[in-house]
């Protein structure tokens, strides 16, 4: 449901739970074990994408469900499920995480990453790294390992190579479009271009049509996990490179506690979008706090307050983006954008893959 103004945002909510995007309808049933994905939201509208491209981020949508069941079928734990999956994203050139990343306005790519338990409230998260190739893993470290829940550039990899995780070369994270694409923010902004990296593939052409499109579908890139192990356990994931041509070191809400991820008893949410408005409006951890505090079954529940932080609370302040969310097992997904890389499975089901407003 994707509504224009406040007013729309009341009587979408009158109307009826039963209109709404809900990622499950069964919310008197709390399965085994569960996992919803989001790849970023954006201007993302029918027609925009050759068929081609649509059908291998359905794909990517649906291994990344698939994996995640497979591995918790097998009794593999929430944290490893999200991990291993994040991981997948962070390798995939598609999605704005790890390889694949946005540039900054200085032609590096700055990753940032974050993981938070819901059993004790553990929680892991780091920001503005560029040589790390699994960003999640070092989130992971830094909560499992350090006595910090965040930490940051030169430090944080300086950390990443102390507990002996995997780093990689600038020229691993390159992608010609993702280049392209800064360069053309840039030059609209009337700022400098950096010059090519070294040890990078010589320039190819790009389509126009196609980078339009990524800049307005990848506005608000990111890459997010939430799952239910057969203990009942909820962890939630989030990685990502940031925006296009960011400047001055900025730092969004995917490695934020509580605005891009949050995870708590049996709630756990994924953030994408505006960063800066999600940070404001806590938006991760408002939404398990305001759906803990309802009487609904899980489904209703959690739709609910995912719908009046994102529909209502984000919309209002002209905030855009969205978030996957498990609630008690049950897959939830809410944004206010034309579409979200999305997709979900739970136990007992077949996958659900979405990426358009009006599909369900």
């Amino acid at each position: 449901m994707f509504f224009h103004s406040v007013a729309g945002i009341v009587i979408g909510l009158a109307a009826g739970l039963g209109q709404m995007e809900m990622a499950s309808a069964d919310g008197d049933r709390e399965p085994a074990w569960s996992i919803v994905v989001h790849g970023g939201a954006g201007v993302i509208e029918r027609g925009d994408m050759d068929e081609a491209t649509e059908t291998a981020y359905r794909e990517a949508l649906e291994a990344a469900v698939t994996r995640g069941g497979t591995l918790l079928r097998e009794g593999r734990s929430a944290q490893e499920v999200v991990e291993l999956v994040i991981r997948d994203f962070e390798d995939d050139p598609k999605f704005n995480s790890g390889r694949g990343a946005v540039f900054t306005a200085q032609g590096t790519n700055e990753l940032d990453a974050s993981i938070m338990r819901g059993s004790d409230l553990a929680a892991g998260a780091v920001a503005g790294v560029r040589e790390v190739r699994h960003p999640i893993s070092l989130a992971i470290a830094v909560m499992e390992d350090s006595p910090h829940v965040m930490l940051s550039g030169e430090g944080a990899e300086a950390f990443a190579l102390e507990q002996g995780l995997e780093v990689a070369p600038p020229s691993h994270f390159f992608t010609e479009r993702r280049w392209q694409s800064m360069e053309r923010a840039l030059r609209n902004q009337g700022l400098p271009v950096p010059a090519r990296p070294e040890g990078v593939p010589a320039p190819e052409p790009i389509e126009e049509g196609a980078l339009d499109l990524m800049e307005r579908e990848h506005a608000f890139g990111t890459v997010g996990v939430v799952v239910k192990d057969r203990n009942g356990d909820t962890v939630a994931g989030t990685s990502t490179g940031g925006t296009t041509a960011k400047r001055w070191g900025r730092i969004g809400d995917s490695p934020v506690i509580g605005a891009g991820t949050y995870a708590i008893g049996d709630c756990g949410v994924s953030a994408t979008g505006t960063g800066e408005y999600f940070i404001r409006l806590a938006v991760a951890a408002r939404i398990c706090t305001n759906a803990r505090d309802g009487v609904l079954d899980a489904a209703q529940a959690g739709q609910l307050a995912a719908d009046r932080v994102i529909q209502a609370d984000l919309t209002a302040l002209g905030g855009d983006g969205g978030i996957v969310m498990l609630y008690r097992g049950v897959p939830v997904w809410s944004f206010n954008t034309p579409g979200m890389y999305r997709a979900s499975l739970v136990e007992g089901e077949e996958p659900r893959v979405a990426i358009y407003a009006d599909e369900g």
